[in-house]
């Protein structure tokens, strides 16, 4: 039995056997097979629940496109992908009948009151830093660049002026010839086990502890932190109207979809309670 008989019948015990109609019309498993690569799960049967979930309200969004008697222009997008029929049919529906209105100044301004935390310029860093590398899977390796590092620690503890000599003589990351220094750096620019560990780091001081990374340990010295500011509400307010919009249209298909889901005749998918797959 070669794999790809096998994982048929992983999948075709893993998930349910009742067939699918929305109004009369069937979506068959094969189409539902098909539709489960673009709703990945840990379980099969979990990603088939999601797939036809999805192809029961796109059917569903069909059939209301089609009794309105929509005829949309085909849209192409930034790739120059041109939408399918179907495609255009249901957002033209959505278009059509999923009306909200624009978010109101003082909602935006509760939103960025109860969340000020979201809107702070990023902390910044001034750090010199000794790579002593190793390969993920290298383990005695690793071992050796940990010991190495604390050792290196243990030195600039006693004798902190000797940062520029040793990342010279040890590190391995090109930043050796400047001393270890990598300048001043924010979110985003650092792995992220290096960045983690940043705020943990007194200013002015080396961490006590190597910090581990897929190239290997680093000793790090902050030398200056900048704190983000909080940024003025005018400053973000575009922002926020946009994500409540987005929030307040997307409850509204969700209420759309509902709405349309009680009136229909369904068997086989269960569409309660659900978040849209339009807007996954």
């Amino acid at each position: 039995m070669d794999v790809t008989t096998t994982a048929g019948i992983k999948l075709a015990a893993a998930v349910p056997t009742s067939k699918i109609f929305i109004n009369g019309v069937q979506i068959s498993r094969a189409v539902v097979a098909q539709e489960m690569q673009n709703h990945p799960a840990q379980k099969p049967s979990e990603s088939w629940e999601l797939a036809a979930r999805a192809l029961a309200i796109r059917e569903l969004l069909l059939q209301r496109g089609r009794a309105l008697g929509l005829t949309p222009t085909l849209l192409t997008d930034c790739n120059g992908r041109r939408e399918t029929d179907d495609e255009a049919l249901v957002r033209s529906v959505v278009e059509y009948e999923v009306r909200t209105t624009e978010p109101e100044l003082a909602s935006c301004r509760r939103y960025y009151e109860h969340n000020k935390h979201r809107f702070r310029s990023p902390d910044l860093y001034e750090v010199d830093h000794i790579l002593i590398s190793a390969a993920p899977n290298d383990t005695a390796g690793r071992a050796a660049a940990k010991m190495q590092s604390e050792a290196l620690i243990a030195v600039l503890e006693q004798a902190p002026e000797t940062m520029a000599k040793l990342a010279r003589a040890h590190s391995a990351c090109p930043s050796r010839d400047i001393g270890g220094s990598l300048g001043q750096i924010g979110p985003g620019q650092t792995v992220p086990e290096f960045e983690t560990a940043l705020p943990t780091i007194p200013v002015g001081t080396v961490g006590r502890e190597p910090v581990e990374s897929r190239y290997g340990y680093h000793v790090v010295r902050v030398n200056r932190r900048h704190d983000g500011q909080q940024l003025p509400f005018e400053l973000v307010a575009p922002k926020i109207t946009d994500h409540l919009r987005d929030r307040v249209h997307n409850t509204a298909i969700c209420q759309y979809i509902s709405a349309l889901a009680d009136k229909a005749d369904i068997t086989g998918v269960v569409l309660h309670p659900y978040n849209s797959p339009l807007n996954q």
